[in-house]
């Protein structure tokens, strides 16, 4: 029974950027979740041992978005390894950070950096 879990819209308040204001004052991000998952002894056993623990997940992308990064890219990538190390056996899925209004010189509403394993 193949499905997918989705933390989506995951709000933080960061201190990602290059520029010293980014540093200074912070910004807001949302970091998306995505995988595949086989939903087959979850749904049987109705126990959270068998799926993934979603709260674990969000454990580990709240204390990377703790970590101040210059690059989107880097903190996408980080928080991604992090990911794979807490559970060795999330052999795919995507990730995207994104950052509200961000700074380049004009109206934009978001910057969204996305990596998919």
């Amino acid at each position: 029974m193949e499905g997918q879990i989705e933390l989506c819209g995951m709000h933080f308040w960061a201190y990602h950027g290059c520029l010293e204001s980014e540093r200074l004052e912070g910004n807001e991000f949302v970091v998306d979740f995505r995988c595949p998952s086989d939903f087959s002894a979850a749904a049987a056993s109705d126990n959270l041992d068998d799926t993934l623990d979603y709260s674990r997940v969000y454990e580990v992308v709240a204390a990377q978005m703790k970590q101040p990064s210059n690059l989107l890219e880097h903190l996408c990538c980080r928080i991604a390894e992090s990911l794979q190390k807490e559970f060795p056996s999330l052999e795919h899925f995507e990730l995207t950070v994104s950052k509200k209004n961000p700074p380049v010189g004009g109206e934009c509403e978001w910057a969204r950096v996305s990596i998919k394993l």
